[in-house]
């Protein structure tokens, strides 16, 4: 896990900061790192899930396990990517040269590369969950064969994928979301609702291309999407795993935001380790998360 470089004074943590936009009765302390020792919010979770079945699980997910009475770790990885390549045939060969390169397991994609309505280009042997018919604007690309993966079609739409993933001694519900800025974040947010309901007291990954802005998740703005999604998820108990970067998620000439989230319940919260925007070119507006 990478140390943060901020000064101790600008830390700020995300979910004690909604909680206090949203939640008047109590207050929670702000001026800390999330991933501080000493945080409640962690140590809460920490606690709550250290003798049970949560394994670390990374964006890289890594899994640790022991081999008998020994003290002796194997200690893995899944690492994931998540990128929207905007239909692009060039972000797409980008993509996929990334994946294979880094040894990646699984990208969480959105808006994927078409060709006459289906998904092509997709490194041979790599296995690609999509749903629907026509424009599909999510996807889950697996490229680790060691990964048992199973689609969830009662769940999974032409803007929204859920996969449960099975290692090993790991299980988890892995979903790729596309928010479209021109419906009402309602919409959205009703699909999103209903793979809480299904993965309820599972552990849950959603890689969301939002469409929304919010200083909750280092934005320069708060819109009114970026509301109604921070009041969403406050009320849900979900956490937003994205640190502050000198770089915006979204870039373009026309400026620049913070769009792309990745998202835990508390059930996965202790798992997710070393999230990272990555500095390589990724051939479009939208920087990959790793």
């Amino acid at each position: 896990m990478k140390d943060c470089t901020a000064n101790k004074t600008e830390y700020k943590y995300n979910n004690s900061t909604t909680h206090n936009k949203h939640i008047h009765t109590t207050k929670h302390d702000t001026s800390h790192s999330s991933l501080d020792k000493k945080c409640p919010g962690l140590r809460a979770v920490l606690e709550k899930y250290s003798t049970s079945e949560a394994l670390p699980i990374n964006m890289a997910v890594p899994l640790t396990q022991k081999r008998g009475g020994s003290n002796n770790q194997i200690s893995q990885q899944i690492k994931c990517y998540q990128v929207n390549v905007k239909h692009s045939k060039a972000a797409k060969a980008n993509s996929m040269q990334m994946i294979s390169t880094d040894k990646i397991a699984m990208a969480l994609v959105q808006e994927p590369y078409q060709y006459q309505g289906k998904l092509t280009g997709i490194t041979k042997g790599y296995r690609i969950f999509v749903y629907g018919e026509g424009k599909r604007r999510a996807a889950i690309i697996i490229q680790d064969n060691a990964i048992d993966a199973l689609l969830i079609t009662q769940l999974s739409v032409n803007d929204a994928v859920l996969l449960e993933i099975n290692n090993q001694n790991l299980s988890f519900y892995a979903s790729s979301v596309y928010f479209d800025y021109n419906e009402p974040i309602d919409n959205n947010i009703k699909t999103v609702e209903r793979i809480l309901k299904f993965t309820k007291g599972g552990k849950l990954l959603l890689a969301i291309d939002s469409n929304s802005r919010s200083t909750t998740w280092h934005d320069i703005k708060t819109n009114p999407r970026g509301k109604a999604l921070e009041e969403f998820l406050t009320y849900n108990q979900l956490h937003i795993i994205n640190e502050d970067s000198a770089r915006a998620t979204f870039q373009s000439n026309r400026g620049s935001s913070n769009i792309d989230l990745t998202i835990t319940n508390n059930h996965m919260l202790a798992a997710i380790k070393d999230w990272e925007l990555l500095e390589e070119e990724s051939c479009l507006d939208h920087n990959i998360i790793k």
